[in-house]
């Protein structure tokens, strides 16, 4: 059985990669030969694209080989999900319907990976047309998670977290709807980042949601993720969405310090419902950010219920006008998405034109909160990691949807478009991660990943 990669972190295999001591060819055929070992157990992928990473690594060699480093993530092997297009490659979106869509175009996100000198080694499982947290696929399977193969990895984007948990890549590539890269993250034990509303290009990417889509990596770290913000980041003309805000800088120092950050403990919803082990880790986490010099203060975040509420509208709305093309052909489709849509179809316009009205008032509101503190700290999910099949979790002795709890903290910073980050800080009892979340000011990526890497060094 193969081996998972020798390095932890993307900055681990950079120098190494820098430093002649692994050429980028031998760390891309590590990567594959990862893969295919864990393939068998977890069921990450949808398609390998062996011959173009290697053809890849060749040409990056070139370049070590001359002096030429294009950024970080030269040399490094990642993976992206299934709902980005590559040309001449099939991206399925994780449906039967897609089962032969070969695009002739590459999403922005992969062109940019590439320019970057990343090697993309393959497209990862998910979730049908990413609309779920399970990645319990009726047609290609369920994604496994690496920690215990019979609970979940959560979704929509289980491959990409499951492949970055299992040091199979160094990052992948997800999407975020409701929380489909912080719930893999949480599940995982990965970082997984929820750029701001415009900062990534959706162009290229098979689209649930028309206003609630974001695009962001999972990694081993937020300085992972960091670095590939960084590649990332930016306006595209070929997205209506995109936006042209400055991009920042996005890696934090090397042992970063919280003087003075201000961190804002929201004073209900977010804490309410919590697995005793969550509360219990996320209770450590504020003694070591309070350690670092991190300032806690406690934050009224209002009705954040109701903000939920919203955006379940909005998707509902949404992702049925989105995947309204493929609806004459609802047999094809899973039934846990075919029922997602049917609703979808039964809400009146009045409520979707509420929802959005409501929307921007909320954000608007909202922006009070930084007043206060210059970022949040709360769970990531409620519990950790389901079992595959499981429909409801026990928290407090109450049966909650396993849905809505894993969604309850993360959904509606999709409705405000925020950026949020996911980052593991540790283990319940059966040794299944626990997920932290740090949610920041609008573009103030720059904060959250601070942050978020000082809670991970210590």
């Amino acid at each position: 059985m193969s081996a998972p990669l020798p390095f932890r972190t993307i900055t681990e295999a950079g120098e190494a990669l820098r430093e002649r001591r692994i050429s980028c060819v031998e760390l891309t055929r590590l990567s594959l030969a990862a893969a295919a070992a864990e393939q068998p157990r977890t069921n990450l992928f949808l398609a390998m694209m062996e011959e173009q990473a290697l053809a890849g690594a060749a040409h990056c060699d070139a370049e070590l080989a001359r002096g030429h480093i294009r950024s970080p993530l030269h040399g490094i092997p990642v993976a992206v999900k299934d709902v980005f297009c590559t040309k001449g490659v099939k991206t399925t979106c994780g449906a039967r319907i897609l089962a032969n869509h070969v695009p002739n175009h590459d999403a922005a996100v992969v062109e940019r990976l590439r320019a970057a000198g990343a090697i993309i080694i393959g497209k990862t499982h998910m979730q049908e047309f990413a609309y779920g947290i399970s990645c319990n696929n009726p047609h290609f399977g369920p994604v496994r998670n690496p920690h215990d193969p019979a609970r979940i990895p959560g979704g929509s984007s289980g491959g990409s977290g499951a492949a970055v948990a299992a040091r199979v890549v160094l990052m992948a590539m997800g999407s975020d709807t409701g929380g489909s890269i912080r719930i893999p993250a949480s599940f995982c034990g990965t970082a997984g980042l929820k750029p701001t509303t415009g900062r990534v290009s959706r162009y290229g990417v098979l689209p649930l949601d028309f206003t609630l889509d974001h695009m962001g990596p999972l990694a081993p770290t937020a300085l992972d993720c960091a670095l590939t913000l960084q590649t990332l980041a930016g306006f595209d003309p070929r997205d209506e969405s995109s936006s042209r805000a400055p991009v920042g800088r996005y890696a934090p120092p090397p042992e970063p310090r919280l003087d003075g950050v201000r961190i804002g403990i929201p004073t209900s919803f977010f804490y309410e419902g919590l697995q005793p082990a969550v509360a219990t880790a996320l209770a450590a986490l504020q003694e070591k950010a309070a350690a670092l010099g991190a300032q806690l203060v406690s934050v009224d975040t209002g009705d954040m219920a109701a903000i939920n509420a919203i955006g379940r509208v909005i998707l509902l709305s949404e992702a049925s006008a989105a995947l309204e093309p493929y609806l004459h052909r609802r047999e094809e489709f899973g039934a846990d998405v075919r029922t997602l849509l049917d609703q979808g179809r039964l809400l009146p316009a009045t409520d979707y034109i509420n929802a959005q009205r409501l929307r921007r008032l909320v954000m608007a509101r909202f922006e009070s909160v930084w007043r206060h503190a210059d970022c949040l700290l709360t769970p990531a999910t409620p519990t950790t990691a389901p079992l595959i099949g499981q429909n409801t979790v026990e928290i407090g002795g109450v049966e909650t949807d396993v849905r809505l709890a894993t969604t309850r903290c993360m959904r509606g910073i999709n409705v405000l478009g925020l950026p949020a980050l996911a980052i593991p800080c540790g283990f319940d009892a059966s040794r299944l991660p626990v997920g932290a979340q740090v949610i920041g000011r609008r573009f103030d990526e720059a904060t959250v990943l601070l942050v978020g890497q000082a809670l991970q060094t210590v």
